[in-house]
């Protein structure tokens, strides 16, 4: 029954985008345009006002998994928590995946769109919070679900197996390891190569980002607890100080980047939070500080960890600590690897896509930002040459108003967010069609 309803869903998706054979460019465009009208349009409203927090995602992937199903590819559910594994065989040749994360944020929406969410959800520690498609993962899963139906009706097309993801609490940089330890590779076949993308609001609709070498940065969650000698506050020579030795770690950071990286790679050491102390008076014995540190260089990963591992224990030093009251310096199993695309095959796709819409749908305005991804625990070890690239996600007259003095263009995980559905789903969806087949059509 299962494989019949398959044929069904195969045949009537064919007939409804026009047939299957060999496809011209305006011929798929135009099979994407209407599938949207007719299906992913509101199926992308819907999963804007549902949207689900981190390892959450309960109704998301179901709905995710049935469409799919839908579409004829067999599903797993419940991988690594919430997460899905769609495969479609369609003959010898390589597999190639394709991840969509689908998880939203605990935002309350102000976009003032007519569709805004106005969903709530009980966090992990037991607060009803607002949630919100804050960063887009909306426009990622109606894309994936394009791209499963688009892909399942040209099957004439292409030869090899197609491997779709559905990945859970990517803000929470934890969802795709969660699906590498439930042994994602081992019980459905390690793909050859990988992609993914992410609508970007700061990149126009209908242009595509995509470079070679490291597209996210690698991140750590590093603490600091600086220990001290408690004291009254009108008697500090009694004491040793944690918020004067915390206060000149923190400077002394500053350092490590400039003092230790070549000038021209990339390094972050941001101290986001520093807790001390319970009153006016009283010197604490203790302080806390919670860094991030990003790089896009595993060699240089190591520089900015050791370097603040020296700072903070020889800033104690300074302070006259002995030995076993140094500050300690804790590295915590929240890091992500660097998202590094590979450069022959990200290469091939660029040439693919200039090729298919021309030389300046590329973006290659350069990277400002230092934002991590946990997409490449699925890529690293063992390595799967991927691909990771971006959708513009805002009007370009958006962008002109906000150089006109109008309103900023809202970023990632702000409650104004906001990107235009339509243009970045229908171009997520045929910029991975199009490379998909090139690449379960190529040796």
């Amino acid at each position: 029954m299962r494989n019949l309803l398959g044929t069904l869903v195969f045949s009537s998706l064919a007939i409804a985008m026009g047939g299957v054979g060999s496809v011209s460019a305006d011929e798929l465009r135009d099979a994407i345009d209407r599938d949207y009208d007719d299906h992913l349009g509101e199926l992308f409203l819907h999963f804007h006002r549902n949207p689900e927090l981190s390892y959450m995602e309960t109704a998301t992937a179901a709905r995710l998994a049935q469409e799919i199903r839908d579409a004829g590819f067999e599903v797993t559910e419940n991988v690594g928590g919430t997460g899905i594994v769609a495969v479609l065989e369609n003959g010898p040749g390589p597999m190639v995946m394709m991840r969509a994360d689908m998880d939203g944020l605990p935002v309350e929406e102000k976009s003032g769109l007519p569709y805004a969410s106005r969903a709530k959800q009980t966090d992990p520690n037991g607060n009803e919070v607002f949630v919100m498609h804050a960063c887009g993962h909306d426009v990622h899963i109606t894309s994936l679900v394009g791209t499963a139906r688009q892909m399942a009706a040209r099957r004439d097309e292409w030869s090899g197996t197609l491997m779709l993801i559905g990945q859970p609490a990517e803000e929470r940089i934890g969802g795709a390891r969660k699906m590498m330890e439930d042994d994602l590779w081992q019980r459905f076949g390690k793909p050859d190569k990988a992609m993914a993308f992410h609508v970007a609001s700061t990149i126009p609709t209908g242009r595509i980002g995509v470079a070679a070498g490291a597209q996210y940065s690698g991140a750590d969650t590093v603490d600091i607890i600086v220990h001290g000698v408690g004291a009254h506050g009108a008697s500090p020579h009694r004491g040793v100080d944690p918020v004067v030795l915390g206060s000149q770690i923190v400077l002394a950071l500053q350092t490590v980047v400039s003092r230790t990286l070549a000038p021209r790679d990339a390094g972050v050491i941001t101290v986001g939070a520093f807790h001390a102390g319970t009153k006016h008076n009283i010197i604490s014995d203790k302080a806390h500080l919670q860094l991030t540190v990003r790089n896009d260089d595993p060699a240089n990963r190591e520089l900015l960890l050791d370097g603040i591992r020296r700072v903070a224990e020889n800033m104690g030093r300074v302070a006259g600590l002995p030995d076993e009251l140094l500050p300690e310096v804790i590295v915590s199993d929240e890091s992500v690897p660097v998202t590094m695309n590979d450069a022959a095959m990200t290469e091939h796709l660029r040439g693919v896509w200039t090729s298919r819409f021309g030389e300046d749908v590329l973006w290659d305005e350069k990277r400002l930002g230092m934002g991590a991804e946990d997409f490449p625990f699925f890529t690293t070890d063992p390595y799967i040459p991927s691909t990771y690239f971006a959708v513009g996600g805002t009007p370009p007259e958006a962008f002109a108003e906000e150089a006109a003095g109008g309103a900023p263009v809202p970023s990632h995980h702000s409650p104004l967010f906001k990107i235009d559905p339509e243009p970045s789903v229908t171009l997520g969806v045929e910029a991975t069609v199009v490379a998909l087949m090139e690449l379960l059509t190529s040796d």
